[in-house]
């Protein structure tokens, strides 16, 4: 199988030099490629109805046979109208109308029968239906599959295309997972899932299908993430003895949340009662406080005579964090340290070198972290803040650095917590479910783009009464079809009469040095306005901004608009989040009403995953790690599930590495190609 699905995709049949280079573009350059391109839909032709019922039933099946051609008619801007007039097999009259398609046209004949399927419609004694579907009532295949094209590839080709490349391997087609697991999970073969993933028999092989696929996937899935983390708890010496928790809370202004007692509570339970790694996800929504969880941990840490790291994605946000700490911690006798990529090599060097020797207890960081001249003398505790946005193996790297130190990773983006277990199941997971005393609610509205104008006027009485305000555009370079970018949104912000003396631009192409400065204007409220990208999803807090405005919402899941929000409702100003955008496509409608609805994280995460299915959550989130090819949905959780069960009764039996039943699973794994995050951040993307 291995080397006809390797076969180079210019010999299937059907695909010449032209079409080959289209699928390359789609990263299909073999035929197995092709065949794991999995369709993204399906189209179901139930049993035939009469017009009558179709017509409350939009998108039914209908019997007809085809009794008259018309010739075509010539419209106005050179459109043409192709008619043909047809009964129902009740004698029902059908006009059936194409415009500018006369391949659909002359495809049906006089005298034939067909099936069709379309938005029906009743005109006085008469039925109409415009551009339908049509099929051959001897065609037995009653669910076909419907793939993302592309320019140049039509979804019908692409399943042509697909019937040719699993006719070719079919008979060669062997299981990768052990026959216990496929009896176990009572999944079928590899060979009738390949078949009926694509051109299913039926709604019970399709699930069939689907179920061995997903779970195969998520199998690999599991069992890579295993390889590279490793055991999740390992003994430890570093005993964090005593807490110095209550002692951290006299050094602040505030009263620190019950929520926020209760975690950092079960995280010192971790580091000094077990004898093994505390290795836990600190899930908390926007405006919940994980900084001070963060900075309690790492004082205690450095009070037991151990160094404490605090990650951050970007520089922005690690210097926030350093900022914080020293001010929370001001009143002790610690020492901080903040390196980062952009430091001078003189300043770099010394932070190393005060970190080697010990003089640093808690040391404050990006990327910078990762470098082999950064070492630790004592390193007691990690803590990762935004941990989707750094790869499996850049925290392992870290995590190598010490003697089995303590593991704490952050998140303000929500998991839903019915896929927490599963994507860490290797973790122990904290809920920080607490607002801040203090956070504004934040009023949300979507507008659509005729109400801009209307817009620009609230913005400009929210700047005379003092507030600021973020503008996010979804690419920084014109050419993205109808997406707005930043010099295109700049231009008309000037042309509508706001001052270019109080705006500024902020995107991830900028300097270091140019993103400081523009945040600093922002922040000392010399500008009113930021222009950004999606590099202020995380890590900035201006306490006087009180709207934001995210241009293209259609582009961003509900989780990171509810990121976006976080930015605002920090201070004591009534706070707005405005989304601009004209699609009303099914998905774009449920998300912003949930946004509109509701400023909840968890239950906005749980509708992203209604919307978006699982398999968004894992893969190409997870950097180092397979992605996850085939498209799933919220009913797929309890199928990743025993993928997740599975996997991980095979790591403890020992069998993965010795048991000549999973040398084909060996062979996949070996067969992956690991690639680390990269370095830094990405944007207009949405992560977890």
């Amino acid at each position: 199988m291995a080397s006809l699905f390797e076969t180079d995709i210019k010999n299937l049949k059907g695909v010449g030099n032209k079409t080959a280079l289209l699928f390359e573009n789609m990263n299909i350059k073999t035929i197995g490629d092709l065949i794991k391109f999995y369709p993204r839909s399906y189209d179901e032709w139930s049993e035939p109805v009469n017009p009558e019922e179709a017509c409350i039933k939009k998108g039914s099946c209908i019997k007809i046979k085809i009794t008259r051609k018309y010739l075509p008619i010539k419209l106005k801007e050179g459109k043409v109208l192709y008619k043909l007039l047809a009964l129902s097999e009740d004698l029902k009259v059908i006009d059936i109308i194409f415009f500018n398609s006369k391949y659909l046209a002359d495809k049906l004949k006089v005298g034939k029968k067909y099936l069709i399927k379309g938005n029906l419609s009743k005109r006085l004694d008469k039925y109409e239906i415009v551009a339908p579907k049509i099929k051959e009532p001897e065609d037995s295949l009653n669910i076909y599959p419907i793939y993302s094209p592309t320019r140049g590839i039509t979804s019908g080709k692409i399943a042509l295309l697909v019937k040719n490349a699993l006719s070719l391997v079919r008979d060669s087609i062997y299981d990768s997972l052990p026959s216990e697991i496929l009896n176990n999970y009572q999944l079928c073969s590899l060979a009738c899932a390949y078949e009926n993933i694509h051109f299913p028999k039926d709604k019970t092989f399709l699930k069939l299908a689907r179920n061995r696929i997903i779970f195969e996937e998520f199998f690999l899935y599991h069992l890579s993430v295993k390889s590279i983390k490793g055991s999740a708890r390992e003994k430890t010496n570093i005993n964090i003895s005593k807490d110095f928790s209550e002692e951290f809370y006299s050094f602040l202004p505030f009263k620190v949340t019950p929520a926020q007692r209760r975690v950092i509570r079960e995280c010192m339970e971790d580091m000094s009662l077990s004898g093994l790694s505390m290795n836990r996800l600190l899930q908390g929504d926007v405006g919940s406080g994980k900084t001070v969880i963060a900075s309690a941990l790492a004082y205690s840490t450095a009070k037991n005579g151990y160094q404490a790291v605090l990650m951050a994605p970007t520089e922005l946000l690690a210097r926030q964090h350093y900022e914080t700490l020293c001010g929370f911690l001001s009143c002790s006798d610690l020492n901080l340290e903040l390196i980062h990529g952009s430091m001078k090599n003189r300043e770099k060097k010394k932070a190393q070198e005060n970190i080697a020797e010990g003089k640093s207890n808690i040391i404050v960081g990006t990327h910078a972290l990762f470098s082999e001249k950064t070492l630790f003398k004592n390193l007691g505790l990690i803590v990762t803040d935004e941990q989707h946005r750094f790869g499996v193996k850049q925290r392992g790297k870290l995590v190598n650095k010490g003697n089995h130190p303590h593991v704490l990773v952050m998140s303000a983006t929500p998991i839903p917590r019915s896929l927490a277990l599963i994507m860490y199941g290797d973790l122990d997971v904290s809920i920080l479910d607490q607002v801040l005393p203090g956070r504004q609610k934040i009023e949300t509205h979507h507008i659509p783009t005729s109400k801009r104008l209307r817009m620009f006027s609230f913005l400009k009485e929210l700047i005379n009464s003092g507030g600021q305000i973020y503008i996010v555009c979804a690419s920084i370079e014109e050419g993205q079809g109808n997406i707005l970018d930043i010099e295109a949104y700049r231009k008309m912000l000037l042309s509508e009469g706001f001052s270019a003396n109080l705006l500024e631009v902020l995107h991830g192409k900028m300097s270091p040095l140019e993103k400081q400065r523009a945040m600093q204007s922002f922040i000392e409220g010399s500008i009113k306005i930021l222009l950004s990208t999606t590099v202020i999803e995380v890590g900035i807090d201006v306490p006087n901004a009180n709207a934001i405005v995210i241009e293209n919402a259609e582009r961003f899941g509900i989780s990171q608009l509810h990121q976006l929000r976080g930015r605002v409702g920090r201070g004591n100003k009534k706070s707005y989040c405005i989304l601009v955008s004209d699609s009303c496509s099914k998905d774009s409608v449920r998300r912003f009403s949930a946004m509109v609805n509701s400023t909840d994280g968890f239950f906005l995460s749980e509708e992203d995953l209604k919307i978006r299915g699982p398999g968004d959550f894992f893969g190409s989130n997870q950097h180092g790690v397979p992605n996850i090819s085939i498209p799933t949905t919220y009913e797929d959780i309890s199928i990743i599930y025993k993928a997740q069960c599975s996997a991980n009764e095979v790591i403890k039996s020992g069998k993965l590495m010795s048991d000549l039943k999973f040398k084909s699973v060996r062979d996949k794994l070996d067969s992956l190609k690991f690639s680390d995050a990269a370095l830094g951040f990405e944007t207009n993307k949405v992560v977890f």
